[in-house]
């Protein structure tokens, strides 16, 4: 899955030219005309305390298990992992900003959890269009995101995707 072209900062997309690449400082948004079957994008970063520090701040979520290294010792992750939800917003962030970009919205989201993120994990998230939905000018996509290869969350969602001007 990882083309060996992702950076940190960096989102992918692939599908109408060969190996079209953009980062977050270029926003291109892809009309619902656009889409097509089989179109990617991914977003990677590498996650770290600042990330989860900030992350159980913003939401309130300060369950020990990601903030308070000695209590999550105890549990059966031997140690502090990233909130799935931080995670799960990784692929919020490749369809806010690269495939389909600006003005997408979520209509629905599944998320299955494999296994757990930790500081230090360079995670990368992919989407692929798998369906799309012209009545409604909705899209629907594969979701996963990886470590080292290995899916740590999958999932399928739906996005209301705007139409050409």
């Amino acid at each position: 899955m990882n083309s060996g072209t992702e950076r940190s900062n960096d989102a992918q997309v692939r599908g109408r030219e060969p190996e079209a690449s953009m980062t977050f400082h270029q926003r291109t948004t892809y009309y619902f005309e656009d889409l097509e079957l089989g179109m990617e994008a991914s977003f990677a970063k590498t996650v770290t305390e600042a990330d989860i520090m900030a992350f159980a701040e913003v939401t309130g979520d300060k369950n020990p298990v990601h903030i308070d290294e000695d209590y999550a010792a105890k549990t059966m992750f031997k140690g502090r992992i990233a909130h799935g939800m931080l995670t799960a917003g990784y692929i919020s962030a490749v369809f806010g900003m690269e495939l389909p970009g600006p003005g997408a919205i979520y209509v629905s989201q599944t998320l299955n959890f494999r296994a757990p993120v930790r500081i230090g994990d360079h995670a990368i998230a992919k989407v692929k269009v798998v369906e799309l939905i012209p009545a409604k000018r909705r899209a629907r996509f594969d979701c996963v995101c990886t470590v080292a290869d290995k899916p740590v969350l999958e999932g399928e969602a739906i996005l209301m995707v705007p139409k050409r001007p």
